[in-house]
């Protein structure tokens, strides 16, 4: 195509690929979006070729898709370009800026991994914040630009947490800093003055960083990040609470997450709990029915200072609450250990954790408070039933955010990607359950796919606010059209 002879020109020949087969690897995923293959893929290097990138794109009117992983999977239809164009894959842009232990942030690209981000915090004393079990070669920028649930809740004081200032280039070609960084200066004067780049409001009292959380790369294209990180343990002591009853184990939850005990906080079923720690398809199935029904994992964790002592009262306030509710924190259960599960969620793989019981999976998540998550489970098996999908083969994973003023609720529907049938009923099930699940008050913040139209359609004024942010910021409806309201 001419026109990509002159992105040859911005990031060099050798940046920009259009080989079919590769381009065919883009143009699909693991959802139910349709396919649509690109135009090509592209490599930029740095902010400044992002911005000629942009201003091509809005000359020739070439919608531009930004993917920032290096590789898959990618199940949520959000990278395919719906209206075809341009790829900008920016995995090139890989560095870690800068590490500030003593405030703990760190200034990060978006082709920065999980795996690469730990190894280089480690150095420091310190580690990232993760959702559970990312892969290792997964977008830790993206990750918090789509507002992935990290599983400290303690630490998570806002929805943007752990996300502080950005650099984004807009649909306008306009570079804008936000929070502590945009000024006054530049970003090298705000460090020599003793900026920590941690404060996300700002340009004064305008948030834009709000703008660009979970638009799905269709304002923008984030260049760098300062993120919130956290000091690595030195020591680590694992918990599991469990019960036939959610609703009990929710109200312990509150306990501890009132009184701000411990880091890693979650609850899943024994069936997700089995996929976590076994090692092949073929266990999960025994070791599920082996755990109880429902599991709460509770990490209790010391500092570099007085690590032990903080174990220890720590463990103590816990017992104390458990014993209210008639639970008891256990440090294995059905055989699995609590340094087992620890050594879980340290690790990184290349493969989706999801993926090893059936080959696949489709994700059905929104936010809530706890207190109702037991409603929108005996809904969701409702719904599974109607579609004899069953339910010990339902994946639930509840996830406190802001120190347990919400929650992420989360349904895993696995399946055999080569199974016709079995896919076309699991697109049924995905489709009926979140329509349910909507009717019923599931807020889907992060509106992927088939929940756009969902979601949208129930709100015409957020829908007409939202075009008027996309008229300002990406007039010529350049970045990522067809997402959203879009």
């Amino acid at each position: 195509m001419e026109e990509l002879g002159e992105l040859k020109e911005i990031v060099g020949v050798e940046n920009v690929v259009e080989d079919p087969e590769v381009l065919d690897n883009y143009s699909r995923d693991y959802s139910f979006v349709p396919q649509r293959k690109p135009l090509g893929v592209i490599f930029p290097k740095d902010v400044f070729e992002i911005q000629k990138i942009i201003k091509w794109s809005n000359e020739h009117g070439i919608p531009l898709t930004p993917i920032s992983s290096p590789g898959g999977p990618r199940f949520r239809g959000d990278t395919i370009p719906s209206l075809g164009g341009v790829i900008v894959n920016l995995c090139r842009m890989n560095r870690i800026l800068r590490v500030d232990r003593r405030n703990k942030v760190a200034m990060v690209e978006p082709g920065v991994t999980f795996d690469q981000l730990r190894s280089e915090l480690e150095k420091y004393g310190l580690r990232p914040y993760t959702p559970l079990l990312p892969r290792s070669t997964k977008s830790a920028l993206t990750s918090y630009l789509e507002r992935e649930p990290i599983t400290i809740p303690k630490d998570h004081w806002d929805m943007l947490d752990p996300l502080f200032c950005i650099e984004v280039v807009f649909g306008t070609c306009d570079i804008l800093r936000t929070g502590e960084a945009s000024g006054p200066g530049t970003v090298e004067d705000l460090l020599a003055a003793g900026s920590a780049l941690k404060s996300a409001m700002g340009p004064g009292g305008f948030d834009p960083v709000r703008l660009v959380q979970g638009a799905q790369g269709t304002l923008g294209i984030v260049s760098w990040a300062t993120v919130g990180v956290g000091l690595l343990p030195s020591l680590e002591r694992l918990f599991f609470v469990s019960s036939d009853s959610i609703e009990n184990l929710i109200e312990f939850a509150y306990g501890i997450l009132r009184r701000r005990l411990g880091e890693e906080l979650f609850l899943v079923n024994n069936f997700h709990l089995a996929n976590m720690v076994a090692e092949k398809a073929e266990e999960i199935g025994n070791l599920s029915r082996d755990l109880p029904q429902w599991v709460l994992i509770l990490n209790i964790s010391g500092f570099e200072k007085f690590a032990e002592e903080r174990v220890e009262y720590q463990e103590k306030d816990a017992k104390d609450i458990a014993q209210q509710f008639g639970l008891e924190l256990q440090t294995s259960i059905s055989g699995i250990s609590g340094d087992e599960v620890l050594k879980v969620l340290k690790s990184f793989s290349r493969e989706y954790w999801k993926f090893k019981y059936k080959g696949c999976c489709q994700e059905i998540f929104f936010l809530t408070v706890l207190n109702r998550t037991a409603n929108f489970i005996e809904a969701m098996y409702k719904v599974a039933e109607g579609e004899k999908y069953p339910k010990t083969e339902l994946g639930v994973y509840i996830q406190p955010l802001m120190q347990g003023v919400g929650c992420h609720c989360e349904f895993d529907l696995m399946y055999n990607p080569t199974d016709f049938e079995e896919e076309e009923r699991i697109k049924r099930l995905f489709i009926r359950a979140s329509e349910n699940l909507v009717s019923s008050g599931a807020f889907f913040s992060r509106p992927y796919g088939p929940w756009a139209d969902m979601v949208y359609s129930r709100d015409a004024e957020t829908t007409i606010a939202l075009r008027k942010v996309k008229e300002l910021f990406d007039p010529n409806g350049i970045m990522n059209p067809g997402k959203l309201c879009f």
